[in-house]
């Protein structure tokens, strides 16, 4: 890798800082609006958009989003550099800030679109892939990988995979800490059969210092973010954020050095109803759809069971979401 390379486009690391990861079914618009409610700062990805259903899908139904969202991530699924540098270029004029590129999905229905994880067994078609993006934006490409594929353990595998790439232009690499098993895992069990190895991340950076290394992967706590950051650029949380979210709202204060936010639960309950009502009244979603992503709000507290079952209570769906909130927040007779 060239460092005039580096030095040309260089980028400002921090922006990768913390971030949540792209979750299927999961990081839609409206989870993302609640993240972005408890933390300012934090870098938000969108599910996993797939080449397909952007070239012959509905658009705007996949890339719609919200001005607050920002800083805002687009992940694309895919392995034709044609294709991908069209979808590049619509995530550039819909105004997201970063292009990511799926390396790391190990779906059997992933794989037989011939991108994901199984991508990492061909380095040099990755590498044409970012370049062809790389050519038609001027938002950072960025890649989302495994540390190896299947059984092999190999450092090497990885460390040529990372060097490939980032001779094509590619200065940021989002590193899921575990291999992914092509075969006899479920996507499930690849997020938690494969042994979690930060240290290959950390060598990675070792390695490539030039690089932006963000690493991903089984993080549940301030102990264990802090003792990653001191050797990596970034750490993105999956699916401890979206069932804690609350974590988010100590993110800005301990990670960006901004003065910690003004809210409670409750006002972020508000501010979820407000949206719900303006998504009603302009897109016509209903509520339901979005409270689903924040029944993790109150997860730890007292009642937070009963509050859960009402924001999820199918019976309640006919009513507006500020009635299902004054009933979710009023004690049950006893």
């Amino acid at each position: 890798m060239s460092a005039d390379k580096i030095v040309e486009n260089q980028i400002d690391s921090s922006m990768w800082r913390m971030s949540v990861a792209p979750m299927m079914d999961w990081t839609d618009k409206h989870c993302r609006y609640l993240h972005r409610l408890l933390s300012q700062h934090a870098l938000l990805y969108t599910e996993m958009v797939t080449t397909g259903a952007l070239l012959h899908g509905d658009v705007p139904r996949h890339l719609r989003f919200e001005a607050e969202e920002h800083p805002l991530a687009l992940q694309l699924g895919g392995s034709e550099p044609a294709d991908l540098a069209q979808c590049a270029r619509l995530g550039q004029q819909w105004g997201y800030d970063e292009i990511n590129l799926n390396c790391g999905c190990p779906s059997e229905r992933v794989q037989r679109g011939a991108f994901g994880a199984c991508l990492m067994k061909e380095a040099p078609l990755v590498a044409d892939c970012i370049k062809a993006m790389r050519d038609v934006v001027d938002i950072p490409v960025t890649v989302k990988h495994r540390i190896g594929i299947d059984r092999n353990e190999s450092y090497e595998f990885v460390r040529d995979f990372v060097g490939q790439v980032a001779d094509a232009g590619c200065e940021v690499f989002i590193v899921h800490a575990r291999n992914a098993w092509l075969k006899g895992l479920s996507p499930k069990e690849n997020r938690d059969i494969p042994p979690l190895r930060y240290e290959i991340v950390s060598q990675l950076k070792q390695d490539f210092p030039s690089l932006t290394m963000v690493v991903n992967g089984g993080i549940k706590s301030d102990t264990l973010v802090q003792e990653l950051l001191g050797n990596l650029d970034g750490v993105m949380i999956g699916r401890e954020a979206y069932h804690n979210p609350w974590w988010l709202a100590s993110w800005d204060a301990l990670y960006y050095g901004r003065e910690q936010q003004e809210i409670t639960r409750e006002r972020i309950e508000e501010q979820m109803v407000v949206y719900m009502e303006r998504e009603a009244s302009t897109h016509g979603t209903h509520w339901y759809s979005i409270a689903r992503h924040m029944l993790g709000l109150r997860n730890g507290l007292a009642g937070a069971r009963r509050w859960r079952q009402v924001w999820s209570d199918h019976k309640l769906k006919e009513l507006p979401p500020a009635r299902v909130m004054e009933i979710a927040r009023t004690k049950p007779q006893l």
